[in-house]
């Protein structure tokens, strides 16, 4: 008897109690708003981050010293220094060095993990330059081609087969590092539901339901890189 009571106890006033859960469903429009948030950031912060890192990829194969230099530098700094500390300077020394510029905390989110994944997703673009024979960029540029356009029209489309399964892997990191823009107030998933709970104290539900659209956005594309990672084996 005691134990029922016990049970019927933690279901009323326990951390996951019924009520709990009927307060943050009748609040979820907070929740959803969020997650619009965490995919447009998302979204555009991955698209951002194959620009870059393409980019960082073609120049850290390239033949100019400099070029090389400057995408090792950039990737070098961007992989070892912490994301939320990349962000914190996007949102507090730039109002500083340019005093009355504002910049919306979700383009600083875009901007923060675009380029840091940009510096990881350039290695991965390299590795995948370098896999491919350099008898083939030889022999394109004995034939007149330039260096970016034996890039763009000979190396990359091949190489792209290669780095398919390590970007899509990228992509998952992305969308769950969005996250770190919660601690400046971005508006996105977590933030959402942290404030959510801290509010209402109903912390049990909302993190679970947090967590479970994070592994919702997640999930496919692990499962993609996968049958990705499967089929390059195949090859």
């Amino acid at each position: 008897m005691s134990e029922l009571i016990q049970n019927i106890r933690f279901l009323q006033e326990g951390p996951f109690a019924i009520p709990r859960w009927e307060a943050l469903f009748s609040n979820i429009d907070v929740i959803w708003q969020g997650l619009l948030v965490t995919l447009l950031v998302a979204s555009l912060g991955l698209v951002l981050a194959l620009a870059l890192g393409t980019v960082i990829g073609v120049m850290s194969t390239s033949h100019w010293r400099i070029a090389r230099a400057v995408a090792r530098v950039y990737v070098e700094f961007f992989q070892n220094t912490p994301l939320l500390i990349q962000v914190f300077m996007l949102y507090n020394a730039i109002p500083l060095m340019y005093p009355g510029l504002f910049i919306p905390v979700v383009v600083i989110g875009i901007f923060g993990v675009g380029m840091y994944h940009g510096a990881y997703i350039g290695e991965v673009v390299r590795a995948g330059i370098q896999s491919i024979g350099r008898g083939q960029l030889e022999a394109a540029l004995s034939q007149g081609f330039s260096y970016v356009g034996t890039m763009r029209y000979i190396i990359i489309p091949q190489a792209m087969r290669i780095v398919l399964p390590p970007l899509t892997n990228q992509a998952v990191n992305l969308i769950k590092n969005t996250s770190v823009i919660a601690i400046i107030a971005g508006g996105d998933l977590m933030y959402a539901g942290d404030s959510f709970a801290g509010r209402y104290g109903h912390y049990g539900p909302t993190y679970v339901v947090v967590g479970l659209l994070y592994f919702l956005l997640c999930f496919p594309l692990a499962r993609l890189t996968r049958r990705l990672e499967d089929q390059t084996r195949a090859a």
